[in-house]
Order: structure tokens, then sequence, then C-alpha cells
């Protein structure tokens, strides 16, 4: 196994816990000197805060623990691609790397949509790497979806 494989596993980890909730799974971990210093997953509906998606949390956790908001020798793993408002986030706080379990054609800014992490425009650019356990992570939001949709038609039956 990778040393990407490792943390991606972790994050998926995390996502897990979104699922359980029943929230969209997504996780993320951050990495500083081969360590885990922050984790986060999905609790959007959960706390009612569209603020609350797992990379946003992750960052918050990873500048308390170093004491700083730069965390430019820092590594996310994150199991699904960061939205706009997560892209920015990653930016601002000068991340340096951010490595992505599947890609989000519909609303993803580091590839699919746009590309918010490497804009030469920014006075940041993030180095990126997709595609790690690619298809636990896919495998793992399409059956969310999947779950939710067929709940969703047995409550309409239902009624």
């Amino acid at each position: 196994m990778t040393q990407e494989e490792k943390y991606m596993k972790a994050a998926i980890r995390e996502a897990k816990k979104a699922y359980a909730l029943e929230e969209v799974p997504i996780g993320c971990v951050i990495v500083q000197n081969d360590r885990i210093i922050a984790r986060g997953y999905n609790r959007r509906n959960t706390e009612g805060n569209t603020l609350a998606h797992a990379e946003l949390t992750a960052i918050k956790k990873a500048s308390k623990k170093t004491g700083d908001w730069r965390l430019e020798d820092c590594t996310m793993y994150v199991t699904l691609e960061p939205c706009q408002m997560c892209a920015g986030a990653i930016v601002q706080s000068r991340m340096k790397k951010v490595v992505i379990g599947s890609m989000n054609p519909k609303a993803g800014c580091a590839g699919s949509v746009l590309n918010l992490l490497q804009m030469a425009q920014f006075n940041h650019q993030v180095e990126i790497e997709r595609g790690v356990l690619e298809e636990e992570c896919s495998t793992m939001l399409s059956g969310f979806f999947r779950e939710l949709r067929d709940k969703k038609k047995r409550l309409r039956e239902n009624v």
C-alpha cells in the first residue's frame, strides 16, 4: 500500500462517519510530517450549516493544531473533489498538495468544472494528485445516492 493509499483510507474512514449520519459521505485528513494532524467529514445537514464540509472542518482543526493559518507543508487527502468554497479555502490556507479520491463532474473545482487550485492569477497554487482509491471512493458515493433515491421512492409509494 502506498502512502497516498494509506492516508486516503483514513479519509474514507472519515467519510463513513458522515454516511452513518446519513450525510453525503465525504471525508478528509490533513497530513504534516507523515502524521495525520486533522480529520473532517461532511456534517452539513447535522449542523444545519453550509460551511460544515469535510475540508473546512479539517482545515480549521489543522490550523488550531499548528497554531497557524498557513498550512504550507501539509497535504490534504479528500474522498471527493473539492467544491468552489473548499477549493478557495485550500488555496487561502496555502496547502501544499491535495490528493483526491474521485472527481466531481457537476461541482468539482480541482479540474472538473474549474481548477481553482491551480489558477496562475492567484498568489498560491496547489499540487494535485487525482484518482487515489478512486473506485472505493466513487462506489461509496454512488451507493449513498442510490440508497437515498430508493428511500425517497419508498416514502412516495407509502403516501
